[in-house]
């Protein structure tokens, strides 16, 4: 299986980045200037475009990101170009097989995107945004004003699928090449098989039946030898039948296995703003069900349209051998039919796209309502969900009525036009017997033959169906594989070792779409430094965690951890050393235990029991039926609020991070409940740096330093004596929420 673009060119990177320089893309160019294969590597960053070429006097070129430099890109006969340019001259050119052509579109995109960037003026971070076009989060192109909608991301959904997609699937079938060779070689030898007995039906209506009739003896050793050659070709044709359904059903789940596997991992591996845009029901059918639709097709419909067009291709020969002029009678109704099949494929391509996208909203009803069952209940609102679930199934069976209409049509229509050719065939054959140009033997043969060719026929245009929601499926599937993260690993990265927890935030600027919610934040966090980060709802102070933790690369500035900027670091190692503690904790199914060790699988029951009394759970596991090995439901049923959030503490400790985010970790629960966890807060924090989000500005009187932040921007630092002195932003929200909590409301959930 083809290595993903980047990894693939690893070797080939530029030696020599620029400091502050970061990758965009980088592709892999596998043609040279005669077309010969040989790898070299062309690499966009943020202020130039490299490329260094292949072969053993490695030599690297590089392009500054000029505003008056274009990147063009074609194809044809199977090979890609790119050409880049200057107003005076084509600067270099680079060619490629057709493999590479995705990611060398998204090269292309990326391109023009950060060109499209550098013509923006410099003060747009700075700026109020909330009316104006911004970039795209995603690949940093302009948005049409008054949306949030990217052109280049979103153009992907608007296109029609093709029939062509399913080559792509050559990928995944490539390492079993050699046996899918094998069955097609049984494919072959089994449909000559099948052909063999209609070819001895001619002496036997010929050499034995009608001589019988006129009052000839009958050789019975002759008709044994027939008859054995029938018999023989039946169970030839079995086992070699029976061997290719094997061997190709087997390569065709592997296939499949391959397919879900790769677009789980990658899936995995793209930013939380995919996810964010996305139905979960939507991703699990795509993963799911299509990729089992792909395995049918693989298993079945494809092996039975390579046997369609091998029969129709080895009976056309046949019967062209055996008489010409009656072979072209039993062709007649092929243009015919080629011209259904191409009048609804377009019909039949679009509808099954249509039929997946509402079977994923049908999927998403269920997805959101079984896990939330407990708060439809509570509001008595079974009634409401059975409705849009109805909603949604009935709008699955419009659309599929609606595809019904033309293929209920299209079949039978297939099967009138074979019947009326068989018709023709038996008229001019009988009068071809009649002239004695042909025997009956012969005709007899002819009718075999074309039963079992027009057989195929009406087999192939069945095919048409099951060939495009294969294709809408695949489509669906490469939809996934073809979308790039916006959290991009590093072409060279920086080992992260021994990380301080030095943050050092330089001018950084962050925005939704259109919206700009970061703009210009510097900030210095030292080593084992506690932060709080104090705001009203909506101040930026989750999106600046999430940005810590590289759930998103700032549009602007930079963030840097002991001095080295964090997109320098693997996405994954840099992420070992961040402890995360939510509002919200997700706990999985399984055992207590696994959930304890899932950010460190290896752990020892003696690091799970010391991480759960460190995080003060350890004696409320042990009053479990099964202590440690009792099973947790989906998402912590059967635990409380305080019980999840305290496993959710010692799955942090046991990691041992060297950065800590607790966002909103005491919101959800009581008093009593939040005091036990702030002693499980108190033993994790010590030693490591730590940005907290709090609700109750009370519970950060013990942070070195409190940040206040107000529409993106940092408006207070200091201490809570300091800015309650400085009777800024910090004491009006302090002294709100205290106004409220002596007023018996509770404390204020949005003050922070």
């Amino acid at each position: 299986m083809p290595a993903h673009p980047i990894a693939a060119s690893r070797n080939l990177a530029p030696t020599r980045l620029l400091p502050q320089e970061n990758v965009v893309t980088t592709l892999e160019v596998d043609l040279d200037d005669r077309l010969h294969f040989n790898t070299s590597a062309l690499t966009l960053t943020d202020r130039r475009l490299l490329w260094r070429r292949g072969g053993p006097a490695d030599q690297d070129h590089s392009w500054s990101l000029d505003d008056a430099l274009t990147l063009r890109h074609h194809d044809h006969a199977g090979v890609g170009t790119l050409e880049l340019h200057s107003p005076q001259a084509r600067l270099a050119v680079w060619r490629f097989t057709l493999g590479q052509n995705v990611q060398a579109l998204r090269l292309v995109r990326q391109f023009e995107a950060q060109q499209a960037l550098r013509r923006q003026p410099a003060t747009h971070a700075a700026a109020d945004t909330d009316h104006e076009a911004g970039t795209c989060p995603t690949c940093h192109a302009p948005l049409p004003p008054e949306s949030d909608e990217c052109a280049v991301c979103t153009r992907e959904l608007s296109t029609p699928p093709s029939t062509w997609v399913l080559l792509r699937l050559w990928r995944f079938a490539k390492p079993y090449q050699w046996k899918l060779l094998l069955g097609f070689l049984l494919t072959l030898a089994s449909t000559a098989a099948t052909l063999v007995p209609p070819y001895l039906t001619i002496p036997l209506m010929d050499n034995v039946l009608i001589p019988f009739q006129n009052g000839q003896r009958i050789d019975p050793h002759y008709v044994m030898t027939l008859l054995a050659g029938l018999l023989g070709a039946g169970l030839l044709a079995w086992g070699l039948g029976w061997a290719r359904t094997w061997l190709l059903a087997i390569v065709s789940e592997r296939i499949a296995a391959d397919l879900r596997t790769t677009a789980f991992d990658h899936l995995l591996g793209l930013s939380l703003d995919y996810f964010g845009a996305k139905r979960t029901g939507d991703l699990i059918a795509r993963i799911g069900s299509e990729t089992d639709r792909l395995s049918v097709f693989l298993s079945l419909h494809a092996l039975d349209f390579a046997t369609d067009v091998l029969m129709l291709g080895m009976t056309s020969v046949i019967l062209f051998s055996v008489n010409p002029w009656l072979a072209l009678v039993t062709l007649l109704p092929l243009p015919f039919i080629a011209w259904m099949i191409h009048l609804v494929r377009d019909r039949l391509r679009t509808g099954f796209e249509k039929i997946d996208r509402v079977w994923g909203d049908v999927t998403n009803v269920l997805a959101d309502t079984i896990p939330g069952v407990r708060v439809v209940k509570a509001f008595a609102q079974e009634a409401r969900e059975s409705q849009r679930f109805q909603e949604a199934n009935a709008a699955n069976l419009a659309v599929n009525d609606k595809l019904n209409k033309t293929w209920s049509l299209f079949t039978p229509t297939v099967t009138l036009l074979t019947d009326i050719g068989l018709l023709v065939v038996w008229a001019f054959g009988i009068w071809q017997v009649s002239k004695g140009d042909i025997t009956v033997g012969v005709l007899t043969a002819f009718l075999a033959y074309i039963g079992r060719f027009y057989g195929r026929l009406d087999s192939m245009s069945r095919i048409v169906s099951v060939t495009q929601k294969a294709a809408a499926g695949a489509k669906r599937i490469f939809d996934i594989l073809d979308h790039v993260s916006n959290v991009p690993e590093p072409e060279q990265p920086v080992p992260t070792g021994a990380l301080q927890g030095a943050v050092t935030l330089e001018n950084i600027g962050f925005r939704y779409g259109s919206r700009s919610v970061i703009r210009g934040m510097s900030l210095d966090i030292r080593p084992g430094e506690m932060i709080g980060l104090v705001g009203h709802s909506g101040s930026g102070k989750s999106t600046l965690v999430n940005l810590i933790c590289r759930f998103y690369d700032v549009t602007d500035g930079s963030i840097r951890v002991d001095g080295t900027d964090i997109r320098r670091f693997a996405v994954a190692d840099y992420r070992r050393h961040i402890g995360l503690v939510l509002q919200e904790p997700f706990l999985f199914f399984g055992t207590i235990a696994e959930n304890i060790a899932y950010g460190l699988p290896g752990a020892t029951r003696e690091q799970i029991i010391a991480a759960a009394r460190a995080a003060h759970a350890h004696d409320f596991i042990l009053r479990l039926p099964q202590g440690y090995d009792s099973l947790v439901g989906e998402r912590g049923q059967g635990l409380s609020g305080g019980e999840r959030q305290r496993i959710s503490i010692a799955r942090a400790l046991l990691i041992d991070p060297r950065l800590l985010i607790l966002d909103e970790a005491t919101a959800s629960v009581d008093t009593e409940t939040e005091r036990e966890i702030q002693k499980a807060l108190d033993n994790l924090v010590q030693g490591r740096t730590t940005i907290a989000i709090a609700h109750r500005l009370s519970t950060l009187r013990k942070a070195d330093r409190l940040v206040v932040m107000d529409r993106g921007a940092v408006v207070e630092v200091g201490t809570h004596e300091e800015l309650m002195a400085a009777q800024g932003h910090y004491f009006r929200l302090y002294e709100a929420q205290a106004r409220r909590t002596d007023a018996g409301d509770g404390p204020d959930t949005d003050a922070a």
